[in-house]
C-alpha cells in the first residue's frame, strides 16, 4: 500500500467519523475530539508520515478546529512524564556511547557463561541491569544486546541456515523473548510505560511510581527471567551444551576495550544515583523527571554526553514529539466526557458480568490484538486508557487493572516479527523460521501471562496493591 493510500484511509476514517451522528449522551466536541484520535491512531498504524509528525497533525486539527483550547492541545509537551521519557532516552545515548552496557554483558559472558544455558542467562542479566536507564526495548534489546548476541553465534561457527541451531538460533530467542518482560519490570525501561503511568493517572486517578512499578514487578520478572530461558532451553534446544569459547571471545572483547575509562565511571555514579532517587522518591519528594533530568545535566558538566549528542538524539526528541501529542488528545478525550462515556456503554453491555470474568476477558483481548499492531506505543495509546476505563466501570481494583494492563503491554512484544522495534532486528538475522519464531512467540507469551497475572496478581495481593 503507498503512502498516498494510506494517508487516504487515514482522512477517510476521519471524515466518516466526523460526519456520523452524535451517540446518545455525548457532546459533539467529545465527538469530533474521538474522530480525530482515532485517526491518529490509524495513522499510527498505518503511518503514512512518521509518528511525530501523525500526532502534531491532529493536535492542530483539533486546535484549528476549535474542537479543544490550543492550550489544551499542546499540554502533553509539557507533561512532567514526557520529559522523563525524554531524559530517559539521554541515559542510554550514555551507556551506548561510554560502551558501559557492552562492558557489563562482557564482564558478566566471562565470569558465567561456560554453557549455553548459563550463556542464556548471563544474557538476560546483562539486559536487565542496564533496563532501568534504557527505555527504548529497540536500543537496548536491538542495539546493544544483539550485536553481542550475533558475535556470540559467530564464535561457535553457527550462522544461519544449516548451522543456526548450534546456538545461534536458541541465544536470539532467549535474548529477544526475555527482553518483553524485562522491558515490563521498570517504569523507566520501555518508553510506553511513562506513558501509561499518565493515562492511568488520567483515566482513572492512580499514580504508578518508580518505585511502586518496580515493588510491583520484580517478582514476576525474576521468575520469567528463571523460566523463559529454562522453557527454551528444553523446547528449542542449541546443540551445543558446553561454551568456555564464550568466555574466550569476552575476555579478548574486554582486553580491546580497555581499562573501564572516565567517563564509564561517571555514567555508572549517576546510574547509581538516579536509581537511588528513583526508589526513594516517596522520602526525598525528588520527581522522578527532576532526578532523571539532573542525571543528564552531570552528563552534560562532565562532557560524558555533549550538546551535540542531546541535539542529534533522534529518539527523544521523536518520542517527545508523538507521546506529547498523544498524552494531550488522551487527556483532553477523557476531560471532555468521551472515556468515561464509552466506559458507561461498555459496562451496561456487561450488566451482570462478574468483575473478575471482565478484566480476564480485557487481558486476553488486550494481550492477544497486538497481533494487529506493529508497535507497542499504538496498542498502548489506541486500547490502554479505553481497556482501563472499562475495567475500573465494571469494579475491578483499580491498581490491578492499572498495573494488569501496563505490564502486558511489554509482554505482547515477544509475539510476532514485527510486535516491536527489536522484532526485525534478530528475526531478520536469519537464525529462526517465521512458523518457529510465532510458535515461540505465543508459547512464552503464555507462560509470561500466567506468571504476570497469574503469580502476579498473588504478589499484588500480599502487597495490598488491591
Amino acid at each position: 500500500m503507498s503512502r498516498l493510500q494510506r494517508g487516504g484511509l487515514t482522512l477517510g476514517l476521519l471524515v466518516v467519523l466526523w460526519l456520523c451522528p452524535v451517540p446518545a449522551g455525548l457532546g459533539v466536541d467529545a465527538w469530533h475530539l474521538f474522530a480525530i484520535f482515532a485517526a491518529v491512531i490509524v495513522g499510527f498504524i498505518l503511518q503514512p508520515m512518521p509518528l511525530g509528525a501523525v500526532a502534531l497533525a491532529g493536535v492542530t486539527l483539533a486546535a484549528l478546529t476549535n474542537t479543544i483550547k490550543p492550550n489544551v492541545a499542546l499540554a502533553g509537551y509539557s507533561n512532567t512524564t514526557i520529559w522523563l521519557i525524554v531524559s530517559a532516552f539521554l541515559f542510554a545515548k550514555g551507556f551506548i556511547k561510554t560502551g558501559l552496557g557492552r562492558r557489563i554483558a562482557y564482564q558478566l559472558i566471562r565470569l558465567f557463561g561456560s554453557s549455553s544455558l548459563k550463556l542464556g542467562y548471563t544474557l538476560v542479566l546483562s539486559d536487565f541491569i542496564i533496563s532501568p536507564a534504557t527505555p527504548s526495548n529497540t536500543a537496548r534489546s536491538g542495539g546493544i544486546m544483539f550485536p553481542i548476541v550475533r558475535s556470540l553465534a559467530s564464535v561457535f561457527g553457527s550462522e544461519p541456515g544449516a548451522t543456526a541451531r548450534k546456538i545461534g538460533a536458541f541465544l536470539m530467542v532467549v535474548s529477544f523473548q526475555a527482553d518483553a518482560p524485562i522491558a515490563a519490570a521498570f517504569l523507566t525501561s520501555c518508553a510506553p510505560n511513562p506513558l501509561m503511568a499518565q493515562l492511568a493517572a488520567d483515566t482513572a486517578d492512580v499514580t504508578l511510581s518508580w518505585s511502586f512499578w518496580a515493588t510491583a514487578c520484580i517478582v514476576p520478572v525474576i521468575l520469567s527471567m528463571i523460566i523463559i530461558p529454562m522453557f527454551l532451553y528444553h523446547f528449542y534446544p542449541p546443540e551445543i551444551r558446553e561454551t568456555p569459547q564464550a568466555q574466550a571471545m569476552a575476555r579478548e572483547k574486554l582486553q580491546e576495550m580497555g581499562p573501564m575509562s572516565r567517563d564509564e565511571k561517571i555514567i555508572s555514579c549517576i546510574f547509581i544515583g538516579a536509581l537511588l532517587l528513583w526508589s526513594t522518591s516517596q522520602y526525598t519528594h525528588i520527581n522522578a523527571t527532576i532526578a532523571a533530568l539532573l542525571g543528564v545535566t552531570v552528563m552534560l558538566m562532565t562532557n560524558v554526553l555533549n550538546w551535540n549528542d542531546v541535539l542529534t538524539e533522534k529518539g527523544a526528541w521523536d518520542g517527545m514529539m508523538w507521546m506529547g501529542g498523544i498524552v494531550g488528545l488522551a487527556s483532553a478525550l477523557n476531560k471532555i466526557g468521551f472515556i468515561p462515556w464509552f466506559a458507561e456503554s461498555v459496562t451496561a453491555m456487561l450488566s451482570g458480568v462478574s468483575w473478575t470474568v471482565t478484566l480476564s476477558i480485557l487481558f486476553l483481548v488486550y494481550l492477544y490484538s497486538h497481533y494487529a499492531f506493529a508497535s507497542l506505543s499504538g496498542h498502548v495509546t489506541g486500547m490502554y486508557a479505553a481497556f482501563l476505563a472499562v475495567a475500573v466501570a465494571a469494579g475491578a481494583p483499580v491498581y490491578l487493572a492499572a498495573i494488569g494492563l501496563a505490564v502486558l503491554s511489554n509482554i505482547m512484544a515477544g509475539l510476532t516479527h514485527y510486535s516491536t522495534g527489536a522484532a526485525p532486528i534478530f528475526f531478520g538475522a536469519g537464525f529462526v523460521s517465521q512458523k518457529d519464531w510465532w510458535r515461540i512467540g505465543f508459547l512464552c507469551s503464555v507462560i509470561n501471562f500466567v506468571i504476570w497475572i497469574g503469580i502476579g496478581s498473588i504478589w499484588w495481593k500480599l502487597l495490598g496493591i488491591w
